[in-house]
């Protein structure tokens, strides 16, 4: 499969077959392109160019330039604060903390100042479709003797945060394990997709056992080739799914 090129990108911005020509005589089309779309686009932000990134499925792209991302949107936060003073206010009429740390929380139960991040023995990728095996995996492993904390994105993460990047936080840096949650709807979603490349690439090879492949229901399609190297928790087997959650309990909460 051939990834997607500027052209695809420039699509995807709106500009048609003429348009696409014209930026093809530039020395660095990609470039040219980007530059004409933040010239004439009110959506021309980095969350949008993010959005379209990942709809045209340039996923390398987002893990590879993460960082830099982050760099460069941070030093136009600092410019902008110095080239623009802030009117006084008493602190009482003002909140309870600091403007510019309101939104340090990312999770229900994080401090809003981000002292002290909420953190979790395993992020849980799935795709809405198997949402309800997710909530059998929140009964038996949060709600019983083995007390894991499982970080789950449609309870756990606040509503109006960039999905993108705050997944990436949470695999990264908040997250001991990851579960993949593996099922023919898995193999379908982008988001799924994303997820399980972002924490292959902090773990190449598997060698912290970062990543748990779960099956949970039989697939009609092949097995991703990215996980068959690491060793599959099968709850289709009803010759070991007795054994099912206490395997996965260990294998989340071993160091």
């Amino acid at each position: 499969m051939v990834a997607s090129d500027w052209t695809r990108l420039a699509e995807e911005m709106g500009y048609g077959y003429l348009e696409i020509k014209n930026f093809e005589a530039s020395t660095n089309p990609t470039a040219k392109v980007l530059e004409d779309w933040q010239g004439k686009c009110f959506r021309a932000t980095v969350g949008g160019l993010l959005e379209m990134l990942t709809r045209i499925e340039r996923h390398d792209i987002l893990t590879d330039l993460k960082q830099k991302i982050e760099d460069d949107c941070r030093k136009y936060v600092d410019q902008q604060q110095k080239q623009y003073s802030l009117p006084l206010q008493d602190p009482v009429v003002g909140s309870s903390f600091p403007r510019s740390h309101e939104l340090s929380g990312i999770t229900t139960r994080d401090d809003p100042l981000g002292n002290t991040p909420e953190l979790f023995d395993a992020f849980i990728c799935y795709c809405q479709n198997d949402i309800q095996f997710v909530h059998e995996m929140i009964r038996q492993l949060e709600q019983t003797d083995f007390k894991l904390k499982l970080c789950v994105f449609d309870r756990d993460v606040l509503p109006g945060t960039c999905v993108w990047s705050i997944t990436s936080e949470l695999i990264e840096k908040r997250c001991r394990k990851m579960v993949v949650v593996i099922s023919d709807d898995y193999l379908a979603s982008s988001e799924c997709d994303f997820q399980t490349k972002f924490a292959l690439g902090l773990c190449p090879g598997a060698r912290e056992k970062r990543l748990i492949p779960v099956k949970y229901k039989p697939m009609k399609k092949e097995f991703p080739s990215i996980l068959r190297f690491i060793t599959v928790c099968d709850y289709t087997n009803p010759c070991t799914q007795g054994w099912f959650w206490n395997r996965l309990a260990r294998a989340l909460s071993n160091m």
